[in-house]
């Protein structure tokens, strides 16, 4: 459990019996400056560790948070989802509001509610959308650059589409997987995969019912080759029946991800 933070306040008060209950939040955070969302003992730079820090205090008892899936170093959130089993006093908007006083300004709680007991973020969701933002313009996004992956070479978003083609429906990701440890099974299903031009830049958005460590940034940086012309869209087909890591491209920098929405 990460330390509480000296300078939050606790908000225990009296009058009213406190009782346990599961709160789930939506959670916007901008990732630039954080160790991902996990929760570390050699840094106290995550977006978990905060949130834990703020409730802990908020309690006056130690708060763990769960939130639906670990983003990675760098990498934001529009709509995070997490849940919290907390005795407080306090109402959803009142823990909302607590949060967002004592939280750094790069996370937001942009929503509070009342949860069943038996509600998990990460165990009950069934779909999760990213977005991943590539930057082709002539200049330096300076307003943007902490957002979006700056390309210098022409991309081709025909052939990035069809290359993405390959990979909808449920397939064996392991080629696309960061973990070369990974025990547990590497089959994921996509439901949407789409490569879209919007002014300067290419956003590709992708919709599962998971996703295995580092895969949209891999399946990112395969989909740039393609797109570059390194590779041909068909090979697609190829580098997901060799379920091996080395098969597919480059993992793209983390800074271009962002977690938009998470489905139960």
């Amino acid at each position: 459990m990460e330390a509480f933070a000296a300078d939050v306040p606790s908000a225990k008060g009296g009058g009213r019996e406190k009782r346990m209950k599961n709160y789930k939040m939506v959670i916007c955070y901008e990732g630039t400056r954080y160790d991902g969302w996990q929760k570390q003992t050699a840094t106290d730079q995550t977006v978990q560790g905060k949130l834990e820090a703020v409730l802990s205090r908020m309690c006056g008892a130690p708060v763990e948070v769960q939130g639906s899936g670990r983003t990675d170093a760098g990498v934001h959130a529009l709509a995070q989802v997490a849940n919290a089993h907390m005795e407080t006093e306090l109402s959803a908007e009142q823990i909302r509001d607590y949060m967002n006083l004592y939280l750094p300004a790069d996370i937001s709680v942009e929503q509070v509610e009342p949860a069943s007991d038996r509600f998990h973020s990460r165990l009950n969701a069934r779909r999760k959308t990213y977005c991943y933002r590539i930057y082709t313009g002539e200049t330096k996004p300076v307003f943007e650059r902490n957002y979006v992956w700056t390309v210098k070479e022409p991309l081709s978003v025909a052939r990035m589409q069809a290359a993405a083609d390959f990979l909808l429906g449920e397939h064996d990701f392991k080629s696309f997987c960061a973990n070369k440890r990974m025990k547990k099974s590497t089959v994921r299903r996509i439901d949407s995969l789409t490569v879209r031009r919007q002014g300067k830049e290419i956003r590709i958005a992708i919709t599962g019912n998971g996703f295995l460590y580092n895969m949209v940034r891999i399946i990112t940086g395969t989909l740039w080759e393609v797109g570059s012309g390194q590779r041909e869209p068909e090979e697609m087909a190829k580098i997901l029946a060799k379920r091996d890591r080395q098969a597919a491209g480059i993992t793209a920098p983390a800074q271009g991800l962002t977690l938009m929405e998470v489905f139960y």
